[in-house]
């Protein structure tokens, strides 16, 4: 069994578990792509091959162009890293465990909350 992703207009609409087989049965099987539960920042989080950068979640977008997996950008201000798929802030998070980061896009700046 694998994962699939319905995906229309670049967006996800579902993600299922099945064989490829039952996939190539659907009048729509070219919207189906698939993807992996194990993978995230182009890593495979068990050691395997990753597959499309990230898992695929609704409403997350399939890019074609880079065969990828990613969220919708979170701030404006934050920058796609197109290795990873991830969306990383103008300004590093600090390695700080004294506090929960939040981001604050007014200001462009993390900001700790106790």
């Amino acid at each position: 069994m694998a994962h699939f992703a319905k995906v229309e207009n670049g967006i996800v609409k579902q993600v299922i578990v099945a064989e490829q087989d039952y996939i190539d049965t659907l009048s729509d099987k070219n919207k189906w792509v698939q993807t992996s539960y194990n993978t995230e920042g182009g890593v495979h989080l068990s050691g395997g091959i990753p597959l499309r950068k990230n898992f695929a979640g609704i409403g997350h977008i399939y890019d074609k162009n880079l065969d990828a997996f990613y969220e919708p950008q979170p701030y404006s201000s934050w920058s796609l890293n197109n290795e990873t798929c991830l969306w990383e802030a103008p300004i590093p998070k600090p390695d700080d465990d004294k506090y929960l980061w939040v981001w604050d896009e007014e200001n462009k700046t993390w900001v700790g909350v106790e």
